[in-house]
């Protein structure tokens, strides 16, 4: 069984197939997955296909993208997303300062209120974080009861461990198959196995050997492989591992 523990599966790239995926996704190995919103109306989105799919569920939550859309009307909605059962995190949250499409001081205000809405109902965080890691782990310090995972981790093996230290998950994505990878690689092997959980990141970030096509949570079994070999064991021990971990991460 593998749990693909972040795909954007109401994302438009799946338009035109989301059904056939979603029916083939079980005989995949999928056994469970979790799709984050990105903003208010991928959140509603990705609420409503958990509710129709018994294996999936869904976070609610405001990208860095997104972040200008955080306010109290938003996140009263996402307060009332959180009571549905099949709503575990709150996410996908945090700051990216490649494009600064949205302001850094901007950013950090969402993603501050975010955190404390995560706080304040006692749920896990999705931690989007990209070029911004000091300010990221100032903003988490702020928050010392709240964690959860950095999805699509990107830092460094010193930053890992100092994640896994404040209680929080590392996820990683295809990045780990890539033959350049060393630093993903370095931060993996950093991280205790149970503290590691695995994702596509669907419809993006396709592992090796199939970057440059969409990307489909049936492809997390090449993040498995790729764990296997890092640890030296079976890629089924791999599988088992990140499963649970995911399990306890979202307590399904």
């Amino acid at each position: 069984m593998l749990f693909d523990t972040h795909a954007h599966l109401d994302d438009r790239a799946f338009d035109a197939d989301r059904e056939e995926l979603l029916a083939s996704l079980p005989s995949q190995g999928i056994g469970l997955l979790m799709n984050p919103g990105c903003s208010l109306a991928s959140s509603r989105a990705a609420a409503a296909l958990a509710g129709r799919v018994e294996w999936l569920y869904a976070a609610a939550g405001s990208h860095p993208d997104a972040a200008d859309e955080v306010d109290e009307a938003v996140l009263a909605e996402y307060r009332t997303l959180c009571k549905l059962p099949k709503v575990k995190a709150i996410g996908e949250i945090g700051l990216d300062y490649h494009y600064e499409d949205v302001p850094r001081a901007i950013q950090q205000r969402a993603f501050a209120m975010q955190m404390a809405l995560a706080q304040e109902l006692a749920l896990p965080a999705i931690v989007h974080e990209r070029e911004a890691h000091e300010d990221a782990l100032a903003i988490l310090r702020r928050f010392p009861d709240v964690t959860g995972v950095f999805h699509c981790f990107s830092g460094s093996a010193e930053m890992a461990r100092e994640l896994v230290r404040r209680g929080w998950y590392v996820g990683f994505t295809g990045v780990i198959t890539f033959k350049n990878a060393r630093r993903a690689v370095e931060a993996a092997r950093a991280v205790p196995r149970e503290r590691i959980v695995i994702e596509t990141d669907s419809p993006y970030m396709s592992p090796e050997p199939l970057r440059g096509r969409r990307n489909d949570p049936s492809r997390v079994v090449y993040m498995a492989r790729a764990l296997a070999q890092i640890w030296g064991v079976s890629s089924e021990e791999a599988e088992q591992i990140t499963f649970e971990n995911g399990r306890r991460l979202y307590r399904i």
